[in-house]
């Protein structure tokens, strides 16, 4: 067989399996009395297009506007309704938000950013850690892509630095670079999990939980998540120091190497001095959006006009920002489809059902039983989106169902489900390509994401959760 035809055979082996999932669920469960024949086509689609997204036979923004096309054909939703998901406010925030990222990665900010952080804090091998984290955290409120910020920002000046002590993937990995690749990660994935902008599907989230009556803001996501967030970002590099200690503990050169690339750079740029204050300006009205009323939304799209119409941003880098209006095809049309299931009332057939097994523990027993469960079922994911569009409304339902407090509930899993992906060397776009440098083997990686996980589910549970009972969340 030519060579040229394995990935065709594959793709139609893998288109196969999806329409073999549809037929099971359609054909083969046994329908909820409380759905509609209809509502459980709909469920078999969307079964299909999650799986679709873990097996990947087409790029997810064209498997979901193929799921969007077939919805008005195998069930009651008409084609109008089927496109509602692309004028969701949401969706054009996840849109803004890119294009603001973009100017950041554009003008040298976001880099000039980080070297800052490593300016300062980088003389040990720690705290060179420490400064890359410290940086994701700061571009995480504002640059919904963790791969731009992370893979495109962060783990170059990573691997300069592993680089500038001869510490290179091989013999000489354990220098230096096997600790910062495997420490800031696990540091990435507690970024994407503190801000609603942490990464791309968190305002799906957000959205998902509106649909049960819980409104998420940027600034009541970023109340939620600074207190356990700011203490994994403490506490995580620690535990991989013990774990996977560099040879190279004094780093003096990492600082004086974020010192000579400043100089390079030269003081602000025109463009950078109007996008700091286009940043401090979305962020600072994001967070007081409580108190004028101002819609998140409307509140980044001034910002990307403001760069737009300042020369910041130019309109052939939003028609290039291929990952922006990628993400717009899948997620408005998942949003869509996650709200009509909804509407259809299969999560809470979903979630009677498996209230019904577990009815003698307690809303609280139960919440931290499925934590776990959800927590670590990310390693069948390759995706923080398909977890949760597939696992996140359906135990959402289930603890309302249960008389759990919905803002615990909420935040909680969303939380878990960005934590997760730092179990895996795939479990979110980023993870692959600080992995495929080759500096860690996958066992300790493994091992890393293990101990990690522990240590992340144990803050979060308990500082998490009491100081969401400050914020009277439960």
């Amino acid at each position: 067989m030519a060579a040229a035809e394995i990935p065709q055979r594959q793709t139609l082996l893998r288109l196969a399996s999806l329409v073999a999932i549809y037929l099971f669920v359609t054909l083969v469960l046994p329908r909820p009395e409380s759905v509609t024949p209809a509502g459980w086509r709909l469920t078999g689609l969307f079964a299909a297009t999650v799986a679709g997204l873990v097996i990947q036979p087409l790029p997810g923004g064209a498997l979901v506007l193929l799921a969007i096309t077939l919805a008005p054909l195998l069930t009651d939703l008409q084609l109008q309704e089927a496109l509602a998901g692309y004028a969701d406010s949401t969706v054009w925030l996840v849109m803004a938000a890119f294009f603001i990222s973009r100017a950041l990665l554009n003008t040298g900010l976001a880099r000039r950013i980080a070297l800052l952080f490593v300016r300062a804090f980088g003389n040990t091998s720690l705290g060179v850690c420490y400064a890359l984290s410290l940086s994701d955290m700061v571009l995480a409120s504002v640059i919904p892509s963790n791969a731009a910020r992370s893979g495109g920002v962060i783990l170059p000046i990573a691997r300069s630095i592993a680089e500038l002590y001869g510490s290179l993937p091989g013999d000489t990995a354990r220098r230096l670079g096997a600790f910062l690749m495997v420490c800031v990660y696990q540091c990435v994935v507690v970024s994407c999990a503190m801000f609603y902008t942490g990464q791309a599907s968190n305002p799906l989230a957000a959205r998902m939980a509106g649909d049960f009556g819980f409104e998420v803001t940027w600034a009541g996501w970023f109340a939620a998540g600074l207190v356990p967030g700011l203490l994994s970002i403490a506490i995580v590099p620690l535990v991989i120091y013990r774990l996977n200690r560099p040879e190279i503990t004094r780093t003096p050169e990492a600082a004086a190497f974020a010192s000579s690339q400043l100089h390079e750079m030269g003081p602000l740029k025109g463009t950078e001095k109007i996008l700091t204050g286009v940043f401090v300006a979305v962020c600072g009205l994001w967070i007081t959006s409580g108190w004028h009323g101002l819609d998140i939304t409307i509140t980044a799209l001034c910002g990307s006009m403001a760069l737009l119409l300042t020369g910041v941003l130019k309109w052939d880098d939003v028609l290039r920002e291929r990952a922006a209006w990628d993400i717009f095809l899948w997620y408005g049309g998942l949003l869509r489809l996650g709200r009509a299931l909804n509407d259809e009332g299969v999560t809470r057939a979903f979630a009677q059902a498996v209230g019904d097994y577990f009815s003698g523990l307690s809303w609280m027993a139960l919440l931290l039983v499925a934590l776990l469960i959800f927590f670590y079922s990310h390693y069948a994911f390759a995706s923080i989106t398909a977890h949760i569009l597939s696992m996140y409304p359906a135990f959402l339902a289930l603890l309302a169902a249960k008389g759990a407090p919905l803002g615990l509930v909420v935040f909680s899993f969303a939380s878990f489900a960005n934590l997760s992906a730092g179990l895996t060397n795939y479990g979110t776009t980023p993870a692959p390509m600080f992995y495929g440098h080759g500096y860690v083997p996958l066992k300790d990686w493994w091992k890393a994401g293990a101990v990690a996980s522990v240590v992340n589910i144990a803050i979060w549970l308990t500082a998490g959760f009491a100081w969401w009972k400050l914020l009277g969340l439960w």
